[in-house]
């Protein structure tokens, strides 16, 4: 354990660490404020694109966290960056909310329902069948086929919804394209987040609620990985994947008190 709390850099994954919704976890204003006083790096990274970084950090000053957006990472960010590497000042169709068409626009992108370069689908309250069959239309038109993250589902209050790889499914299965998902686990998010903190992965933690994508990622990061069991990941998943994480906590709460 000691080994864990000495490590110099952590990433934190969001839903099912932090918070489901908007409702705070056991144990996150002990570790966050830990974290704090300790001087580490940390960076929360989610594969969740529907906020802007600014909104994540004002989520958790309503909970009782201030966190400066600086601390913050995610998908939609990540996807912008890789669109405007692969083709610079291009444009996309977007199924998705504020967090990563401002990462587009950000990045020099522009937001085209004609010809455009990209489709790009992310979670959204705005997924209707008629983006649907407009983002199909696209894809058969030649514009390529990304996905913010490939998560199937994600935890809120009350449950589990459908994430992008689940709503990205309809778009695959009738065009027969296949996405790119540039979220956890694709290599590309874990450089990035360990530029952000200009951390080496020796000397890094990943800490995340899913097998598929968290731990995944760290697993092939060569980064350690931290399992808690609030979120999507229970303890009994455990013996369907051929890995596993270094360490398993039941909330983020025992990183700090050593159970």
């Amino acid at each position: 354990m000691k080994e864990l709390q000495d490590k110099k850099a952590f990433i934190c994954d969001m839903d099912g660490v932090i918070y489901h919704g908007n409702r705070l976890l056991p144990g996150v204003i002990d570790f966050v404020e830990w974290l704090q006083k300790e001087n580490k790096k940390f960076l929360f990274l989610t594969n969740s694109s529907s906020r802007t970084l600014r909104e994540l950090s004002e989520k958790l000053a309503r909970m009782g966290l201030c966190v400066d957006e600086s601390h913050f990472y995610t998908s939609a960010r990540a996807t912008a960056i890789f669109l405007a590497a692969q083709k610079p000042r291009g444009s996309a169709y977007v199924i998705g909310d504020a967090g990563i068409i401002n990462a587009l626009y950000d990045e020099g992108y522009s937001i085209n329902d004609t010809n455009p370069d990209y489709v790009v689908v992310s979670e959204s309250a705005n997924y209707d069948y008629a983006r649907l069959c407009h983002a199909v239309k696209l894809v058969f038109g030649g514009s390529k086929l990304i996905g913010t993250n490939p998560d199937l589902t994600g935890p809120v209050e009350d449950g589990i919804v459908p994430a992008t790889g689940a709503l990205m499914a309809p778009i695959e299965l009738t065009t027969g394209a296949k996405a790119y998902y540039i979220g956890k686990p694709n290599p590309l998010m874990m450089r990035n987040a360990l530029k952000k903190l200009e951390c080496n992965r020796e000397d890094t933690v990943i800490v995340g609620d899913r097998m598929d994508t968290d731990i995944l990622a760290g697993v092939e990061a060569e980064i350690t990985t931290a399992l808690v069991l609030t979120g999507v990941t229970k303890r009994e998943d455990l013996k369907n994947y051929a890995y596993q994480p270094d360490y398993i906590f039941e909330g983020v709460g025992d990183i700090v008190s050593g159970a």
